[in-house]
């Protein structure tokens, strides 16, 4: 079969069966391949150039008994599928309306046999496309071969291009934009934070760094070192003193005899030899912990107001280090055992283990049981249901994971967060 040349783009008059006019000659070669598509599509005169509109892309797999080319396989997809399902899904015409896109094939041959690739674009809906793809594995031979395709996948092209977006939307986002976004709203507390920076004193001898505060209030927070007192100074916290080391100075010593004093420490060992040294040489009232692994210089405003609401008195810390030494198991290990297995332990004074039961049960057996403990520590939250009834059963501490609402705390109850043990 004579296979008609390339069109001319230029001069092109539509042409094809039953015009009356034949398709304008072109000059030199043309592309042999092109002409098969040509010649295979219907013989329209010229090809519609297809708007980017595809939704779909069919992805299906050929294997044929023998060898075949790509033509074969465009052939047989338009042939054996002509008036199978209709005028409306009939390739060819939805192909000449761009609702089907070039039919991309690519094809390989070994052992002789042939293996290939089918591609698709669609613009059709989701059922029509499906109707399209099922359409295909219904095709049996190719060329002079017994073959037989099979659908893998229909891509949703929007669906892709929409990834793509997000994704480099999230690099755009980090690597392009040259300064952080500072929202209209916050930028009088950024230029407070620079003043309160800047509010850093040299107290005492020592010349301990401090905040402007701590000779007019009553009560002063001791912390570690001048980046805690920045920190707390950036929050708003001005009556902070630092001790800046193990070697307490005589000034802190001093202010301890005449004002309220809350040491606030790391959680780590660190923060555990300061609070040691302190306990031995001042007269300390109240003892706040940062997170275990935190320092208080990378605490939050949040994250710094629940330790110093979580105080607990020094004399509530010697009596626990007391019956802590006496116990065969430390608060610690009790907390361990329970800390994230939804489970109570109550125990006596002396820490030993009473009664184990899960956390959802645990207010009904204080109610009901005839326990005589002294200690509740519990994976979950305190409430004040939890208080009352700790109350009235004569429980000296609740230790729990965080304080919840309680607003009437009575006296003959200490509460604790697993924070501060």
């Amino acid at each position: 079969m004579k296979l008609p040349e390339e069109p001319d783009w230029d001069n092109r008059k539509k042409t094809g069966p039953g015009s009356g006019e034949h398709k304008p000659e072109t000059s030199g070669k043309v592309d042999k391949e092109s002409n098969v598509n040509y010649a295979l599509q219907g013989g329209v005169g010229y090809m519609m150039k297809v708007p980017d509109t595809t939704k779909y892309l069919i992805h299906a797999e050929i294997v044929a008994d023998g060898v075949i080319e790509r033509p074969d396989v465009v052939g047989a997809i338009f042939g054996q599928t002509e008036g199978l399902l209709g005028s409306d899904l009939d390739l060819r015409e939805l192909q000449k309306t761009g609702r089907i896109g070039r039919i991309e094939v690519k094809v390989e041959s070994r052992g002789g046999k042939s293996y290939g690739e089918i591609k698709i674009p669609s613009s059709l809906d989701k059922v029509e496309t499906a109707i399209i793809a099922a359409a295909l594995e219904t095709i049996e031979r190719v060329g002079p071969c017994s073959a037989r395709i099979g659908v893998k996948k229909i891509e949703d092209i929007r669906a892709s291009k929409r990834k793509k977006i997000v994704e480099r939307s999230v690099e755009i986002l980090k690597e392009l934009f040259e300064e952080p976004e500072i929202e209209s709203e916050k930028i009088a507390d950024i230029v407070k934070q620079s003043l309160r920076v800047d509010e850093v004193i040299e107290y005492g001898e020592e010349k301990l760094p401090a905040g402007p505060g701590v000779d007019e209030s009553d009560a002063i927070i001791v912390v570690e070192g001048r980046a805690d007192v920045i920190n707390l100074l950036r929050h708003g916290i001005k009556n902070v003193i630092a001790v800046e080391g193990t070697n307490i100075p005589k000034t802190i010593i001093e202010l301890s005899k005449k004002k309220t004093v809350t040491v606030f420490v790391d959680g780590d060992r660190g923060g555990e030899l300061i609070l040691k040294e302190l306990l031995q040489v001042a007269d300390i009232d109240y003892v706040a912990r940062a997170p275990e692994g935190k320092s208080v210089e990378d605490l939050t405003l949040k994250e710094i107001l629940k330790a110093l609401r979580n105080k607990i008195p020094v004399e509530q810390l010697h009596v626990l280090k007391k019956e802590s030494k006496e116990s065969p198991e430390s608060l610690k290990a009790h907390k361990e055992r329970v800390e994230g297995k939804l489970l109570a332990r109550i125990l006596d004074k002396n820490l030993n283990l009473l009664k184990e039961v899960p956390v959802r049960d645990l207010v009904k057996t204080l109610k009901n049981d005839n326990i005589k403990g002294s200690i509740i520590i519990f994976d979950g939250i305190i409430t004040q249901r939890l208080v009352d009834i700790a109350a009235k059963k004569d429980i000296s501490y609740i230790i729990g994971v965080k304080l919840g609402n309680v607003v009437k705390l009575p006296t003959s109850v200490r509460i604790l967060t697993f924070d501060q043990i």
